[in-house]
């Protein structure tokens, strides 16, 4: 069994796009309109927004974006599904686009607007400790440091996120000693070394906000791995571009193939005010991003030095082979609870949303993953765990489809008793990445309530208190309840009730 890598259900789509974007494509107000353009973006462009507003003062073009992750955008494209929806395609690179032929037959211009490689970012003490010189640090002693047990890091999810994909060639293509497009047997000759060198992440996310977001709460590793620009608005860490190479992403704004010509104008005149003096010093001020136009230097604080750009692979088998081999050989096992809501209220089409989603989910548990299921109404029904063995992944799934068409509903609602419990069956100790989703349609009705979760919880010793809940709201959940769970957990909120059960349980995975 392979896990699926780069084609997320399209189901998970919509609900990414409801999430992320400030426009999304379903909206009446999504429909074409003169002097705007609708871009499909990558999520982390959501800090160019003051750069765009100035943009549509000068210019008169009205920027209307929809975030989404990259590889996520460049399925949708793939499929078709951008086609009359999108004006133009503004990601952090098109590098895997361009091994999708049926998505790069879709874009007929890209220009780049700005750039930022990837980066190190080493909390300043530990560099200290370490002895670097930031210019000097290459990626095997990075790894060196890692087998030492003396650097501990985090990075985002190369199967969602174009800064966990580009940090994971990055790594490959240093690594492997590679002096062209990476190939199979770069990544078989890597492999010993990748799996050494990822026993030091603890630290994992589908975006890289929310990694910032928890490395501070956590504070419990001493680096992150990431595009620099993320990194330069994180205080306390000295940013190095490892000196044997990084993968650079250029932020290409691209015409897209089932647009007019006047729309295609637009995208030009788009691209030329962006990459004009003043708006490029702009760009490189308020997002650490460096500017493409020769013209004008980075912002203070970003070094001019040039690194090799490392090599790109150059077929998509060899992509998704090195991201098939980090999700299921080289990076740490995950152990999930997932606490369901199984009360009388989901009787009917809510649990069998539930029962579909979980069932389509099963094709995406990753080799070595651990699920515990935990259906509740005024207490825990029952506790059950798979693991999906390497040896024998068919047999974990199966048990997995087998207990969730068994779930029933009945009973109250004990979220907070609940939550307790899925924090006790996930003890501490295990060296895996830990999470609790919560799924319910209400309010907690039964059990323990809120102050006496807080309180709780709070008591947990610090490792226990570093696994995140993500609660998805469905049905008739409430919000604020929610919210404050993810809050007090250091987790996430997704919201099922404006998109689906199915691409909320998926876009958690990146998380996971």
């Amino acid at each position: 069994m392979r896990a699926r890598i780069l084609a997320p259900a399209l189901a998970a789509l919509a609900l990414l796009t409801a999430c992320t974007s400030q426009k999304a494509a379903d909206e009446p107000d999504n429909a074409p309109r003169p002097g705007s353009l609708r871009i499909l973006a990558s999520s982390e462009l959501s800090d160019m927004a003051p750069v765009l507003e100035r943009i549509a003062d000068d210019t008169g073009i009205e920027v209307r974006p929809t975030y989404m992750g990259t590889l996520d955008a460049v399925e949708l494209l793939a499929k078709g599904k951008a086609d009359g929806r999108y004006d133009a395609l503004w990601l952090s690179s098109n590098d895997y686009l361009r091994l999708r032929p049926e998505a790069a037959k879709k874009v007929v211009s890209e220009t780049p607007v700005m750039s930022s490689p990837v980066a190190v970012g080493v909390k300043s003490t530990r560099l200290a400790q370490l002895g670097w010189k930031p210019g000097d640090v290459t990626w095997s002693q990075i790894e060196q440091a890692v087998q030492d047990g003396r650097l501990t890091y985090g990075m985002t999810d190369p199967a969602r996120s174009n800064s966990g994909f580009a940090t994971l060639v990055s790594v490959a293509s240093a690594l492997s000693g590679a002096q062209a497009a990476l190939t199979d047997a770069d990544v078989d000759k890597a492999s010993p070394r990748l799996k050494e060198f990822f026993k030091g992440q603890k630290l994992t996310s589908g975006s890289s906000g929310w990694l910032a977001t928890a490395y501070k709460r956590r504070g419990n590793v001493d680096a992150l791995l990431n595009y620099e620009s993320v990194l330069k608005g994180i205080p306390g860490l000295t940013v190095i571009r490892p000196k044997d190479g990084v993968v650079t992403a250029d932020y290409p704004l691209s015409s897209l193939a089932s647009t007019n010509a006047a729309t295609r104008e637009d995208v030009r005149r788009l691209t030329e005010a962006l990459r004009t003096d003043g708006t490029q010093r702009l760009i490189t001020e308020r997002t650490h991003r460096r500017p493409v136009v020769p013209s004008v230097d980075p912002a203070p604080g970003l070094d001019p030095g040039r690194r090799r750009e490392l090599p790109f692979p150059g077929t998509r088998s060899v992509a998704d082979g090195l991201l098939d081999s980090y999700e299921n050989e080289l990076r740490r096992p995950s152990r999930t609870v997932y606490v369901l809501d199984t009360s009388g209220s989901m009787e009917g089409d809510r649990l069998e949303q539930l029962k579909k989603a979980l069932t389509d989910l099963t094709g995406d548990f990753r080799e070595r993953e651990e699920v515990t299921l935990m259906p509740f109404g005024s207490s825990v029904k029952s506790v059950a765990t798979h693991v999906v063995e390497p040896s024998d992944p068919k047999a974990g799934l199966a048990g997995i489809r087998e207990d969730t068409d068994a779930l029933t509903a009945e009973g109250d609602t004990a979220i907070y008793t609940s939550l307790e419990a899925a924090y006790q069956h996930l003890g501490s100790g295990r060296d895996t990445f830990t999470s609790i989703v919560l799924m319910t349609d209400g309010e907690n009705t039964a059990g323990t309530d809120s102050a006496g979760f807080h309180a709780w919880y709070i008591g947990l010793d610090r490792e226990r208190r570093s696994t995140p809940v993500f609660p998805i709201l469905f049905g008739d959940s409430s919000k604020s309840e929610l919210e404050y769970i993810a809050e007090l957990t250091g987790g996430r909120l997704f919201d099922a009730q404006q998109g689906s059960l199915d691409g909320a349980f998926e876009e958690i995975r990146g998380y996971q």
